[in-house]
């Protein structure tokens, strides 16, 4: 079909280069990644937590092993408490504790052992620590408690006891964290921002090579052939559509597998919306497109859409915080509705939300469309401007 030999003419002409892969792939990946690391990634810290043990029984070893599985602490021992107050006193280690050598048998003959805890410095690391401590060691006296309660000699009480610490360890009954996601991500809107600005970027340069096929009249020479006028604007259309798709694919991957950043929407509902977006963009700079005849002067579309639609969409910085002129202004540019619909779904909305955001980028899209395909028609002058 001669629309897809267009098409793939199309795509050989934008990032089948050196330059249109270094200006169109690479720079987006890398500009987006530097955002990403920035402002997107979520900051995981675990803290130093040093400790000295003289205890050799299983109390200590089951303290021991449930602090080792908190996410939020990194436990690093030492042979004597002289060493661990040294690295304290470095300030190479958030806080330390000490188990004393008696620790397993005060537990099982009912006592309340309290354990040293040092600290440099009070922070959230070395208040949660002795909160997790104190409460570990209330749940090993209680249950001992029990065990002695229901033990009939020591040597029972001992085993009893042990055994009843390995199924604990088990944990068949756990908590779950469940995220409410109350609000947006933080920094979505700044990614997606700068996705938006580069998709807006590429799929121009596409209408650009469009108006420079038409001031050549190579597109009239094309409709001298037996090619049909629908067959060369599908094409054209085409092209761009699959350009714009293949950066979006890159995008995605580059920040969802590589960078391994969560945007707390499915992969499904971010393509979707991009992919909308990128037909509002299609079709708003090939209407620019058709008003602005002569090619020298198709860089104005930098300067009269993407820049300005940018700014007033909320791609550097949130619409709430622009006048309510502004505000008002943003309803009629599609970045809005792209950043919006992200948002939603990324605050714990569902598939409901995207129904207005969606209607407005698809309206948007037919009409831009429409309008911009008068650029298409190879029969007509060429009007400098």
């Amino acid at each position: 079909m001669n629309s897809f030999t267009i098409a793939w003419n199309m795509v050989k002409r934008t990032i089948g280069t050196k330059k249109g892969v270094i200006s169109y792939i690479l720079l987006p990946c890398i500009v987006i990644a530097a955002v990403v690391g920035l402002l997107g990634r979520d900051e995981i810290t675990r803290a130093d937590i040093v400790y000295f043990n003289e205890d050799t029984g299983i109390a200590s070893q089951y303290l021991l092993d449930e602090l080792a599985s908190k996410p939020d602490y990194k436990l690093k021992s030492f042979q004597s408490e002289e060493e661990m107050k040294e690295y304290l006193i470095a300030l190479k280690g958030n806080a330390g504790f000490t188990i004393p050598a008696n620790f397993t048998n005060d537990i099982v003959s009912g006592k309340f052992p309290i354990l040293k805890v040092y600290e440099m410095k009070t922070s959230e690391a070395s208040v949660t620590i002795k909160l997790n401590i104190n409460n570990l060691v209330s749940e090993l006296a209680s249950t001992a408690g029990r065990v002695n309660a229901s033990s009939a000699s020591s040597s029972d009480i001992d085993a009893n006891f042990k055994e009843v610490l390995h199924e604990i360890q088990k944990h068949q009954i756990s908590s779950v964290d469940n995220d409410l996601r109350l609000y947006p991500k933080p920094g979505i809107t700044t990614v997606t921002g700068f996705t938006l600005l580069f998709l807006m970027g590429l799929v121009s340069s596409t209408v650009t090579r469009i108006v420079e096929d038409r001031s050549r009249r190579t597109m009239a020479r094309v409709f001298s052939a037996p090619v049909r006028a629908w067959e060369i604007a599908l094409g054209n259309f085409l092209g761009s559509f699959v350009v714009g798709i293949f950066q979006i694919i890159v995008v995605l991957f580059m920040t969802r597998v590589v960078l391994n950043y969560d945007y707390g929407v499915s992969l499904l509902a971010h393509f979707l919306i991009l992919s909308a977006f990128m037909l509002v963009a299609m079709g708003l700079a090939s209407a620019v497109a058709g008003l602005i005849r002569n090619p020298q002067n198709i860089g104005t579309i930098n300067n009269l859409i993407i820049t300005p639609t940018c700014m007033i969409g909320g791609c550097f910085w949130p619409v709430s915080f622009m006048p309510d002129i502004m505000q008002k202004a943003a309803n009629f540019v599609p970045q809005k509705w792209a950043i919006e619909a992200i948002e939603k779904l990324s605050s714990g909305a569902g598939w409901q939300s995207l129904t207005i955001p969606m209607l407005v980028l698809g309206l948007m899209a037919v009409i831009l469309l429409a309008i911009g395909s008068a650029i298409l028609r190879p029969s007509e002058n060429n009007v400098g401007m």
